[in-house]
């Protein structure tokens, strides 16, 4: 039954039941961050301020009910020989995912606990819901993954994005300082118009001299080509992310093909990589054909 309920949960099974829970899941977190969007206005806020207490306490209890079955399932992850059932547990509460889960919901608890408390930020946390939506996607996964393995490249372009930053602010302060203090009166303050004008390609503020115009268009070129330089980056992580599972799933079907039949556990575990790379039934299919034709075994 753990075992069920983890893989139903988690999107690991391949059935209907599960593709219903990720459905459902989805629906409640989208129309939960929906709600706290239009909460926040105060017209829509003095008119429905009863509904969106109401949705939010019956949505903690869905989120509260969902948590504890998934720290409970997690117990099947591992056997009394690999640390028994609270280790499993604890990896999950302790994961990426379950603190999501944990800090979507405290606040709640926190404000029916101490409700003289300003908890105005805390409740910005109920926005932390949206992230769980990347449980079932893997995109953001990808991201983290893709950065991780990009990291000098990131660090290269972050140190020549700090270099641009300092130089551009160091002379606009001496292009403009004296003729805007109030903008310009020091090199720290220019490094908000450098920040500004490297990230959107228009500062915050307008030049007055021609050397400052000058160092303005210098700035917002930077800007372009330190977009496309993390562009590039982030595009060839994502490829090379994508090649990787591809190469691990290959693997795999090298792995469970090597005694030219597959058992319905070996299949069972294809359909959970498949599941959880994201791979289509013909890019899967097609990888089938290719290693079975490698492998010299007849369809």
């Amino acid at each position: 039954m753990q075992q069920l309920v983890m893989q139903t949960l988690d999107g690991s099974a391949k059935s209907r039941a599960s593709k219903y829970v990720e459905w459902i899941i989805t629906f409640v977190v989208l129309t939960n961050c929906t709600a706290v969007v239009l909460d926040s206005v105060p017209d829509i806020h003095a008119s429905y301020k009863d509904f969106f207490h109401e949705f939010e306490f019956w949505s903690v209890m869905f989120f509260t009910a969902e948590y504890l079955l998934r720290a409970w399932s997690y117990g099947a992850r591992y056997t009394k020989e690999n640390g028994g059932a609270w280790r499993g547990r604890k990896e999950y509460m302790f994961s990426f995912f379950g603190l999501i889960d944990f800090f979507a919901t405290a606040p709640f608890y926190i404000h029916f606990l101490f409700p003289y408390l300003d908890l105005r930020v805390l409740r910005v946390l109920r926005l932390l819901r949206i992230l769980k939506l990347s449980n079932y996607n893997t995109a953001l996964q990808d991201l983290f993954v893709a950065v991780k393995s990009e990291r000098k490249a990131f660090g290269s372009a972050l140190f020549l994005l700090v270099i641009a930053t300092i130089v551009s602010a160091s002379l606009m302060y001496f292009a403009e300082g004296h003729e805007q203090p109030e903008h310009f009166a020091s090199i720290p303050a220019a490094i908000y118009w450098a920040i500004i004008t490297i990230t959107s390609g228009y500062g915050n503020v307008e030049p007055v001299t021609r050397a400052g115009e000058f160092i303005a268009l210098i700035t917002g070129f930077l800007g372009v080509c330190m977009a496309a330089i993390m562009t590039g980056i982030v595009a060839s992580a994502f490829s090379n992310q994508m090649s990787r599972k591809k190469a691990a799933f290959a693997a795999q079907i090298r792995q469970v093909l090597a005694d030219g039949a597959v058992s319905a556990a070996e299949s069972d575990v294809l359909l959970r990589m498949q599941r959880q790379f994201r791979l289509s039934d013909d890019v899967v299919m097609q990888m089938m054909a290719d290693a079975r034709k490698e492998m010299g075994i007849k369809n």
